[in-house]
């Protein structure tokens, strides 16, 4: 068995890690992580973390879910691949489509199965596109998203992501325009939050109205930004946003990757806000975090079209539908079902929300949000003025990392520590994470000499 050192020589020298500074990383290396379980990772030191991010908010079940392991074996011993191209599919993928049209909203009928998130949005521009030709308005191609969104790192959902560190690194496709996110501590001004939202929502309406609604397909959008900060909309904003597309033809794409299977206490993020969206992309949870597959919800109105009109949909990949990820994904259904995960995740977020809320007395503590099982801790160095800490996100990065010595695992995004952990934790563990995380902040206001 390779020594911790012996791994991370191996890491430093041959693995490219995704979204990393290579000249940072390579000098000093990174942690290594060799077992789960429950809710808790160890790294190859032996270190032991609660696991506030849900691996990277997928692992909804933790990490000991033996039905689904079960599953996986028994597909690998059974077909252990087979592609569903040339009018061919597996029974796990066919099994899986049926399971999904009773778990989605009413209407949701018709699937298409990728390997992650960013393969599914891709998906969604070749599903639009193809939908607007064949009901005869090859024109509508525009599609509207938001700054600091995230929807992937293909060249596709990359473009439809607003993070500009991205489109330096490689220009966005034409035909995407950003506007600005339903973000209230940040970008409001003297404004209620829901003034605020009714102005983040106008600027999708003016997007739209700018480039002429015969021109735009659709307006994508995470129903809680997960990635950009936690950042979820004021109330009325969702409802705005789809009164203004259904008054301009212009569909909704709910980008579900992160939101779905519970975590915002309800199936589906869209429904947490009352939206009823076109087309949904769903990934991570599906499998909780076991096997890669993601892909496209279809309703009835988009599916019906591409089924009954024009000929081959020129799309797909390999392991569309692979056999493995389907029955990870039933198993991982089957426990949401059966152990009332949903309901649960409910009931635990409003525990979670009052919890983290106790964190306000804390001096670097500007805000506390949270959604179901997502929420975001905002840092600043005067609560009054909302200055930060330091520049380029510095405060959190201290904090996060002050939080994994302390033994759990959070994520730092611009000046928030943000946390989603799994869906099972017992009210025990939360008691855990709001000590170590107290813990975090308190070591982060004596390294900032910020004082009560």
């Amino acid at each position: 068995m390779s020594s911790s050192q012996d791994l991370r020589n191996l890491d430093r020298h041959h693995y490219l890690h995704p979204f990393t500074s290579y000249q940072d990383f390579n000098p000093v290396g990174g942690r290594i992580y060799t077992r789960g379980e429950d809710v808790f990772i160890e790294d190859s030191d032996g270190n032991r973390l609660l696991d506030g991010m849900s691996g990277l908010w997928c692992v909804n079940l933790g990490y000991t879910q033996p039905k689904i392991v079960a599953a996986i074996v028994e597909q690998l011993n059974t077909l252990p691949f087979y592609n569903s191209f040339f009018k061919c599919t597996n029974d796990a993928a066919a099994q899986l489509s049926g399971e999904l049209a009773s778990f989605f909203p009413a209407g949701f009928n018709r699937f298409f199965f990728t390997n992650s998130g960013s393969e599914a949005n891709d998906t969604q521009l070749r599903i639009v596109h193809r939908y607007f030709d064949l009901i005869g308005k090859p024109q509508k191609k525009q599609i509207v998203s938001r700054f600091n969104g995230y929807h992937g790192s293909t060249i596709g959902a990359g473009s439809l992501s607003g993070m500009s560190d991205m489109h330096r690194q490689y220009p966005k496709l034409p035909g995407i325009h950003h506007v600005i996110q339903p973000y209230t501590f940040g970008d409001a001004r003297d404004e209620s939050p829901e003034v605020f939202g009714a102005r983040a929502a106008k600027a999708v309406a003016d997007a739209i109205d700018r480039i002429g609604a015969e021109n735009v397909a659709a307006f994508i959008g995470e129903p809680v930004q997960g990635a950009g900060g936690v950042i979820i909309p004021p109330p009325g904003y969702w409802p705005r946003v789809q009164q203004i597309c259904r008054e301009r033809d212009v569909l909704i794409i709910s980008d579900e990757v992160i939101c779905g299977f519970g975590r915002t206490g309800f199936r589906f993020g869209c429904e947490s806000f009352g939206v009823t969206p076109d087309l949904i992309t769903f990934a991570k949870a599906v499998t909780n975090g076991f096997q890669p597959l993601g892909g496209v919800g279809l309703s009835d109105r988009i599916a019906d079209v591409l089924v009954s009109q024009g000929g081959e949909f020129a799309h797909g990949f390999t392991y569309s539908g692979h056999p493995v990820a389907c029955v990870a994904a039933r198993a991982t259904l089957s426990i949401i079902s059966a152990e009332g995960i949903v309901e649960r995740a409910r009931a635990t977020g409003g525990l979670l929300r009052q919890r983290l809320e106790s964190l306000l007395d804390h001096p670097v503590v500007g805000e506390v949000r949270t959604h179901g099982m997502l929420a975001a801790i905002e840092l600043v160095s005067d609560k009054g003025t909302r200055a930060r800490l330091a520049p380029q996100g510095k405060g959190a990065l201290t904090c996060r990392d002050f939080a994994i010595s302390s033994g759990l695992m959070v994520r730092a995004v611009g000046d928030a520590i943000i946390t989603a952990p799994p869906l099972i934790i017992s009210t025990e563990q939360i008691e855990l994470l709001i000590a170590r995380l107290r813990r975090a902040l308190d070591q982060t206001a004596q390294a900032f000499a910020i004082r009560r």
